[in-house]
C-alpha cells in the first residue's frame, strides 16, 4: 500500500468507526478480530484440511548465512489455503486491520508513519531486528 492508500483507508476508519470509539471497544474489538484470524487458519487445518501442520524443532545455527537459513527455516505447513479458505482469511486480516487502524485513530497516530518507521527499522536492522 501506498502513504495515499493507507492515509485514505484511516481516514475511512474513522469515518465508519461511529459504535466503537472508545479505547477500550477498540482494544476489546481488536483482540477479538485477532483471535479470528487465528480461527480461521487454524479452521483450514482442522476442518477444510487444506492445509496441515507437520511442525518439528527448528535447526538453526548463527554460523549460516542469512539467505541459506531463510531457505533452512519451515513455516512447518504443508498444502496452501484452497480459494473458500483463501477469502475467509484475507476478510479476517482485513477486519485486523481495520481494528488495528482504529486503534491509530483513537491513539491520533498515522498507520503510514507507524509502517515507515517498521521498515526503516527493518531495512537497518535486518535479520536482528526480530531477535
Amino acid at each position: 500500500m501506498s502513504g495515499t492508500q493507507l492515509n485514505s483507508f484511516q481516514e475511512l476508519v474513522s469515518e465508519l468507526l461511529l459504535r466503537h470509539r472508545s479505547i477500550l471497544d477498540v482494544l476489546s474489538k481488536l483482540d477479538q478480530s485477532n483471535a479470528s484470524v487465528h480461527r480461521s487458519v487454524i479452521k483450514s487445518i482442522t476442518e477444510c484440511g487444506c492445509m496441515e501442520v507437520n511442525a518439528e524443532k527448528q535447526n538453526y545455527s548463527e554460523s549460516i548465512e542469512p539467505k541459506r537459513l531463510r531457505q533452512q527455516m519451515k513455516s512447518h505447513l504443508d498444502g496452501r489455503l484452497c480459494d473458500n479458505c483463501k477469502e475467509i482469511v484475507m476478510g479476517e486480516l482485513g477486519k485486523n486491520l481495520f481494528f488495528v487502524t482504529a486503534l491509530c485513530n483513537v491513539l491520533e497516530l498515522d498507520l503510514d508513519d507507524i509502517i515507515q518507521k517498521e521498515t526503516n527499522k527493518c531495512s537497518t536492522l535486518g535479520f536482528f531486528n526480530m531477535s
